[in-house]
């Protein structure tokens, strides 16, 4: 019974990012921006988000299964802010406000990390490659704000 839930997280997590990222048109408006020389290929993108919403998955079950409500309330704010960015900054092209939107993922993040290194240990380090993506994400973000 333990396990059952896990299912539900990944495809909450990996189903949920899929279809954002499915949703949202990113050719030819954003190819056409003026980008900073450590702008990924764009085929980096499908890859790394994939691993990461996995771990994101994992994480989030294995807080809900540990009971800690706080931590599991940090857990739903960053999917929200993560599900929230493609959006705004894809469909709507508001590089500015995107980038509140990605420091407010990179501040529940640590947040969530914070609220999990003691007692869910394996949740907080499932997190490291996210906190990682999403700092290098927004710095691209910004500097793509900067440059536009």
């Amino acid at each position: 019974m333990r396990y059952l839930p896990l299912p539900l997280f990944l495809l909450l997590s990996v189903g949920g990012g899929g279809l954002i990222g499915l949703a949202v048109e990113t050719g030819g408006w954003y190819a056409d921006l003026a980008k900073p020389s450590f702008n990924p290929p764009d085929w980096v993108f499908a890859p790394v988000w994939g691993t990461l919403y996995i771990f994101i998955g994992f994480a989030g079950w294995r807080v809900w299964r540990s009971g800690l409500g706080a931590a599991h309330k940090l857990w739903w704010l960053q999917l929200a802010l993560n599900f929230a960015w493609p959006p705004v900054f894809f469909s709507a092209h508001t590089l500015g406000a995107a980038l509140i939107v990605i420091l407010a993922l990179d501040a529940a993040v640590v947040a969530f990390m914070a609220a999990t290194w003691r007692t869910e240990r394996i949740s907080a380090l499932l997190f490291l490659p996210y906190l990682a993506w999403v700092a290098y994400a927004s710095l691209l973000n910004a500097a793509l704000w900067w440059l536009n």
